[in-house]
């Protein structure tokens, strides 16, 4: 039977971590002004000197297909803008603005000191393990 298989109750679990998480994290980023794929896609640039559309998309948790649409709300905000690199003038790069900037330096270091209130609650060995079955996990699929 289906209902019997014992992944599922693993699938329960990695989702409710995840969404414990997203709500966690969710609630600090929202009142910083963002939402989370906005954060993602400001912290993902910060520290470069910006990337192409397809490499922003594999580095954040964010759809090609979404991710148009988000650098757009973040472009009409004043956080990025679009520049097309001389040595390939076919794409674009999405680079942080001066206020972009200067966001990501103010909201990154606060968000992993909130985020630290909770993961200080395990011990290195435990983030550890967690980080290797997590791995594993991804391995298999």
């Amino acid at each position: 039977m289906a209902a019997r298989e014992p992944f599922l109750g693993l699938l329960r679990d990695l989702a409710r971590a995840y969404q414990a998480f997203e709500n966690y994290s969710g609630v600090h980023i929202r009142q910083m002004g963002l939402t989370s794929p906005q954060f993602d896609v400001l912290v993902t640039l910060g520290n470069t000197p910006g990337m192409t559309m397809n490499v922003l998309a594999k580095k954040t948790l964010v759809t090609k297909g979404t991710l148009t649409g988000i650098v757009d709300r973040l472009e009409q905000k004043g956080l990025v803008r679009r520049e097309v690199p001389p040595e390939n003038r076919r794409c674009f790069k999405i680079v942080l603005t001066e206020a972009g900037e200067k966001l990501f330096e103010d909201i990154f270091p606060v968000h992993i000191a909130y985020l630290k209130e909770r993961f200080q609650k395990l011990d290195p060995s435990e983030i550890a393990q967690i980080q290797t079955a997590l791995q594993r996990l991804h391995s298999v699929f």
